[in-house]
């Protein structure tokens, strides 16, 4: 059997934004479980965990035991991963240069070699995974031991003769039980509780119970597993709660699937298995306003220890929600928004500024349901244009050199706009600073009328409140002379 070498390319400290401000480093979750299917095939599998490392160089002492491949796994559940920040496409260049003058097979399985695949086979990449990887790797690595026909192999790019071969994309994987557990053996658990403690002062570990969303937004690319949505048994979910739980000592977990909880009756069996294991933590998730609004499905949620949920508010003009065909209401993210912090779930908004067509009023719109909704954190971004949706098909004349972000700090608008690029990134600062101004005012007037709810946190809310008033303002007036430029 083969001996694999595992790594992905994704650098925390490449980013110093996620590096130094938020600080929040998941291990590599995908990347962990196509090891362990590659484990259960027999074959000796390692891994060199980029997310907290300094650089590609420090693989060379793995690299030099002679692995028969190094398979760069991108973790499909990092949302970061599926920007196709530029700065993680050159670490996995190098990684893919390092493995090849070592003698290995190199194969890589991301977003963006899953779009750009001529690109890293130009680079040296031997073979490409197309979308989700398992399978295909699977199929690629018994075709290597049996000596098959490399192009009868579904879901592969290489170069042949000179040519590229493309063997068509493989059909996403249905049954997700039929995976196995995730080698969390591998990763340095340590390390990752280490960041988070001197950060937060809790441990938090990732989590997926499901693969894929079946909605439509036409900027949300999804190179990795299309339209289809796939769940996990609710009772193997929580028996890896369980087990994680008891073997490193973690009681906060990120549901890191893009959609959370959509089959019926998925959040009330998950439920039930959490009781009967008399299971206490508390997690995180992502999910949709008009989810959120279905019977009891609040309640269940906050039943097993829910948290906080990060819902894609994206815009507070129905016509710009229209126009990206999102097919929820802003008096939905409203209704859901206080019934989620009714029942004690902080409530999270994703926000979306610079989509083709939206104005100054819709901007205004958006930071009113802001201040009247008031979400405990709000993460905002522009209109990012990912190969494969409509949007980037609107857009893609418009795109320079300059196709990705460099950083998730960098925040270019690449495509032409109602206000230029330094506009989006000066409203990007001052909204987060009207939520917080906001936030601080509202903080004082609750512990005005119940002093007992008066916490350190909200203190330091408070106070900030003061600093942000102001600076607000001085962006405002930043802001309109930017407008008129």
């Amino acid at each position: 059997m083969a001996n694999i070498l595992f790594t992905h390319s994704f650098f925390y400290r490449f980013d110093p934004k996620q590096w130094e401000v938020i600080r929040q480093p998941y291990p590599p979750l995908m990347t962990i479980t196509a090891a362990a299917l590659m484990r259960a095939e027999g074959h000796e599998v390692r891994l060199f965990d980029t997310n907290l490392r300094e650089s590609p160089e420090e693989i060379m002492p793995m690299l030099a035991d002679a692995p028969d491949y190094l398979i760069i796994y991108d973790d499909g559940f990092n949302w970061l991963t599926k920007m196709c920040l530029t700065r993680m496409r050159d670490a996995a260049f190098e990684l893919a240069r390092m493995g090849k003058e070592a003698g290995a097979t190199v194969i890589i399985c991301s977003s963006d070699s899953s779009d750009h695949y001529e690109m890293y086979l130009d680079k040296g990449v031997d073979y490409v995974l197309l979308g989700e990887g398992e399978l295909t790797l699977q199929a690629l690595m018994t075709a290597f031991a049996e000596r098959q026909d490399i192009t009868t192999v579904q879901g592969l790019a290489f170069r042949k003769e000179g040519e590229t071969v493309h063997t068509g994309r493989r059909g996403v994987i249905r049954d997700l039980d039929s995976l196995p557990q995730a080698a969390w053996d591998l990763i340095d658990v340590d390390s990752y509780r280490k960041v988070w403690m001197e950060a937060h002062g809790y441990f938090s570990l990732n989590l997926d119970t499901t693969r894929g969303c079946p909605y439509k937004c036409n900027w949300c690319a999804k190179p990795i597993y299309g339209n289809r949505y796939n769940v996990r048994d609710p009772k193997l979910v929580a028996e890896e709660i369980e087990m994680l739980m008891s073997r490193y000592g973690v009681d906060h977990f990120w549901m890191c699937d893009d959609i959370f909880g959509l089959k019926p009756g998925w959040v009330h069996t998950f439920r039930d298995e959490v009781k009967k294991r008399g299971l206490k933590f508390r997690y995180k998730i992502q999910s949709r306003v008009d989810l959120m609004l279905g019977d009891d499905q609040i309640e269940a949620l906050a039943d097993t220890g829910l948290e906080t949920v990060w819902v894609g508010a994206e815009s507070g003009s129905q016509k710009i929600l229209d126009a990206m065909d999102k097919g929820t209401q802003v008096e939905q993210i409203q209704e859901a928004t206080q019934r989620l912090q009714s029942h004690g779930v902080r409530v999270a908004f994703f926000l979306q500024f610079g989509y083709p067509g939206e104005k100054e009023e819709d901007i205004q719109k958006t930071i009113a349901m802001v201040q009247q909704c008031l979400p405990d954190e709000i993460g905002i971004s522009v209109s990012y244009p990912l190969p494969g949706t409509k949007f980037y098909e609107r857009v893609r004349d418009q795109l320079g050199e300059k196709a990705n972000w460099v950083d998730s700090d960098d925040l270019d608008l690449m495509f032409v706009n109602e206000y230029q690029p330094a506009f989006y990134k000066k409203l990007h600062r001052y909204v987060h600073k009207v939520h917080r101004k906001a936030q601080g005012w509202q903080y004082l007037r609750e512990s005005l009328r119940a002093p007992a709810s008066l916490s350190g946190s909200r203190m330091k809310r408070i106070l900030s409140a003061f600093y942000y008033t102001p600076a607000a303002w001085l962006d405002a007036r930043q802001l309109r002379k930017l407008a008129r430029s």
